[in-house]
Formats: structure tokens, sequence, C-alpha cells
């Protein structure tokens, strides 16, 4: 009898838990279609880090090298496998809901100036998009979208980004279409009341949402050749709005110092009072501000993505199945779980309490080494930490630090005449300050500390409300790289506190 031996084009992915289903040609790369959904690419998709982890709950993925190198037999026989490795060569289900995580919005009221028509705020983070609708006259917010930025596929940290975008053009087409589509979905039937959209984001996304340059971004001295307010009409971006809408992001300040820290300044107010305070936005890019009625200062530093999870071994974002919390109870590790599931791996907010909790217990010395010569330290079920992961956060925190002191030294102020911190950004908002104090991240006593939300955000939506709001000023960038004993003081800054 004669047999059909035509082969399907197109073969089906399935998400799970996320109930999705995605028919796409045979062949085509996981990482094109994952990103979307949460997985991240923290190397860009270059199979260095083993930050990509799917799992194969049907069909037949075989694993390659690169499985072989990051995953155990056991969890090669468990289904893992590496998203940025991997082809859909036939219909597949994978697991991937442990990477899906809330994106942090601002809920804070404001009051309108009386202007006619609606509004859209956004908050284009290297990571996550916030995208609110406010009612321009009485400053309501009226509607909310969030999303991963789809960038993330091509590098978890701005630098990756930037490099990435220096031989492939796709990245500003990505986020214009990504921001665009939440900006139609939020006005819906009532679009042409539409009357403006502002953004703020950092130096890298200002300029690959506007198309501009990043070359000055890959080197030494991280210059920018525009840092000025970008402004575009809906048919420069190709989005479905009615033509008066007016589109702008906001300027930079310096080097990787973007709009969403010009924001925060705006939402926290550090820059009206008499008193010293600062401002600092936890992620990848680190960013510090110190501020008072009379001067700002502010700098960035790479701390690297060991905040979000991303550099680290059993590392991922806060969502179902992470470590997000670690407490030391009667000499015992508590570690909390979200979604009270079986723990998969451990968040950036669970790696700062447990290496906190190891200094506590003596398992981490302050040099940052395991003791006893151990390579691991555990945290509840397979889960555990291990020596690289805890030097990935002495980097990090190291970064942070030193960058405070940097400042600090440029004002001529010392720690205590800092009357309050404003923390900012996601791992701001769930980090223990017991914890950060005690890592060293933060030299602050936690009683002078809050966390802040999204003062990006915030910060937005009241340029939006009042558009002739002046911005602060005049705002000195300092280059960390370049200050006078900057490595000196970055190393100091490596070791934990020794309590």
């Amino acid at each position: 009898m004669w047999q059909n031996t035509r082969v399907s084009h197109t073969v089906v992915v399935e998400l799970f838990p996320l109930d999705v289903r995605l028919e796409v040609q045979r062949g085509t790369a996981l990482a094109d279609i994952l990103a979307e959904y949460g997985v991240e690419f923290p190397c860009g998709g270059s199979d260095m880090c083993g930050g990509c982890r799917i799992r194969v709950v049907d069909g037949t993925l075989p694993a390659g090298i690169p499985d072989r190198v990051v995953f155990t037999e056991d969890e090669l026989a468990q289904g893992w496998r590496l998203a940025c490795c991997a082809r859909a060569d036939s219909s597949l289900k994978l697991e991937v809901g442990q990477w899906i995580t809330p994106v942090l919005a601002d809920s804070a009221p404001l009051e309108g100036k009386g202007r006619a028509g609606l509004g859209i705020a956004v908050d284009v983070g290297t990571t996550t998009i916030a995208a609110q609708m406010l009612d321009l006259a009485s400053g309501q917010v009226l509607g909310l979208r969030t999303a991963l930025n789809p960038q993330c596929a091509h590098g978890a940290d701005v630098m990756g980004r930037v490099l990435f975008a220096l031989s492939d053009p796709r990245l500003t087409p990505l986020i214009r279409s990504t921001v665009g589509a939440m900006a139609v979905d939020l006005a819906g039937e009532r679009s042409s009341e539409l009357r403006e959209i502002v953004l703020a984001g950092n130096t890298v996304m200002h300029h690959l949402f506007s198309g501009l340059d990043v070359l000055p971004l890959s080197h030494a001295p991280f210059v920018p050749d525009r840092m000025d307010e970008q402004i575009f009409t809906p048919a420069q971006l190709d989005w479905s709005l009615p033509p008066s809408c007016r589109i702008r992001f906001l300027p930079c300040i310096g080097g990787f110092v973007g709009s969403d820290i010009l924001a925060g300044i705006l939402a926290t107010g550090i820059a009206a009072g008499e008193t010293l305070s600062a401002l600092i936005d936890l992620g990848t890019n680190g960013e510090i501000v110190l501020a008072n009625g009379h001067r700002i200062l502010c700098a960035s530093t790479a701390a690297g993505p060991a905040f979000e999870g991303a550099s680290i071994r059993m590392g991922m974002r806060a969502a179902s199945g992470a470590v997000s919390h670690v407490i030391l109870q009667d000499g015992r590790l508590e570690c909390h779980v979200i979604g009270n599931s079986p723990a998969r791996g451990i968040c950036g907010s669970g790696l700062v309490d447990a290496v906190a909790a190891g200094l506590d217990l003596r398992a981490i010395l302050p040099n940052g080494r395991l003791a006893d010569g151990a390579q691991e330290f555990p945290l509840t079920g397979s889960v555990v930490i291990t020596q690289a992961d805890i030097r990935e956060l002495q980097l990090a925190k190291a970064a942070i630090a030193a960058g405070m002191r940097l400042l600090l030294r440029r004002w001529g102020a010392c720690r205590n005449q800092i009357a309050l911190v404003h923390l900012a950004g996601a791992f701001g908002n769930y980090v223990r300050l017991e914890s950060a104090v005690r890592t060293g991240l933060l030299e602050i006593a936690p009683c002078r500390i809050t966390s802040a939300g999204n003062t990006a955000l915030r910060g937005v939506k009241m340029a939006l409300l009042s558009p002739d709001l002046p911005f602060p000023g005049p705002i000195e960038h300092v280059p960390l790289a370049s200050e006078p004993g900057f490595q000196e003081t970055f190393i100091e800054c490596i070791a934990f506190p020794d309590m």
C-alpha cells in the first residue's frame, strides 16, 4: 500500500504550565521563541553560562555537548537542556513556568494637572517593561501592562546588548514592536484620546529604542554621542496610534546612567531637601545617586547579573520554585520558596540571604571561601550555592559598595551623614536589608534604608502629567573607572564584613 511519507514543515511547541501552544517552523531555534515567555539567555545564546535551562516534559530533544558540560547525567535524564543550543526538530512540551515572574509596577497616586486626554508612561527596563495608562486630568491609572524585554534573548546585561547590536540591527525593531503593542493594547478603543507616551530607561535602552549608534558605549570611556530627549511620531515607529500622539524618550544623564535614574530622582525628591540622601538602583547595571537641594552626584557600576540570578549556578528570577529568602533559626537554615512548590533554584534576594546566613554560621569565611574546603553550601532539597556563586556575589556587591564610597569621597562626606537611602527596582524591593548590610552590599544602617519600588515608572508618570516639569540639575556624572583609587577601593570591598 502507498504511504504518505511527507514530513510536516511545522511542529508544535507547548509551554507548561503556561498553557501556551505554538506552531513553528521545523528546526526553529528555541531561543527565537522562548525569550518572551520568560526564559533568560544571560550570555546572549553563546552556551557559556548555563542560565537558559528548560526541561523537556514530552518529546525528544537530544543532549548536545554544551548540555553535557552543564548538567549531570541525572539532570539530563530528567530532561534538562539549554534552550540556546536547541532547535524544535519535532513537537515538544517544555517546562518553563519557573521563569515567569511578576514585573514591579508603581501604584503611588499622583495628582493630574487638568489636561484633557490620556497618556502612557513606560519604564523600559533591561529585563522587564512596565507601562501604565493615565487620565491626564485626574492622574488616575486606568491600565497596566507588563512584559519581559524581548532583547533578553540576546544578552542579560547592557554590555551584552551593545555587543550584539554592533553586528545585528534587530534589537531596535524588537523593543519598538513590544512597547508599541503594549501601548495599542492599553489604549484600546480610546486610542483617539491618547495625547502622549513618555518612556525612560538606561542609556543602552535609550539608544536601542531610538535607533542611535551604540558604538561609543562599547569601549572606554563609554561616553554616548547623544543623551538628549528623543521625540517620535507613531508613524516613525510603525505604531497604529493617532498621528497627533507624541512619543518621547526622556534624556540620559551620562555614561550608563539613563533617564530611568533621572525619573528616580524626580520620584524620590532627593534633590529637593537640605539633607544628604541617596538613590540606589540595584540591577545588572547598578546606579547610585547622592543629592541634596544644592548638588547631585551620580555614577553607574557594572554589578553584573548576580542580583537577578542570571550568573548563578542554580540561579533564576523571583518566580515559582525560587528560594527567595533564607533565615537562620536556632542554628538551622529556613528557606522560603516562592509558590510553596519544590525548590528549583535561587533568586537574587535568596542568594544574599543565603550568603549572610553562611557567614553567621562560619560556613562562609570573610574572604569568601567556603569553610573546610567545601565547594557547595546546601540550602534546601537539591538547591545549593557554589564557591563560584559566592564569588559572583562578591564582585557584584563590591561594585556597589565601592561606587558609594567613591561618591561619598567626591562629595566630601561620610556614610553616617546620609539621612536616607532609597532602594529602587525589583531587587531593592525584595532584598532583606539586614542581609544586604551583613554581606557589605550596603554599608548603611538598615534603619536609614527604605525600599522605594519602581521609582523610574513613578518619575515617568510625573513627567507625563507635567510636561513642563523642570528636571533637577545640574547633575555631575562621575565615571568610576577613571576615578582615583577605584581599583583599590573595589578590591577593599570584595571581602565580607568580619562580624
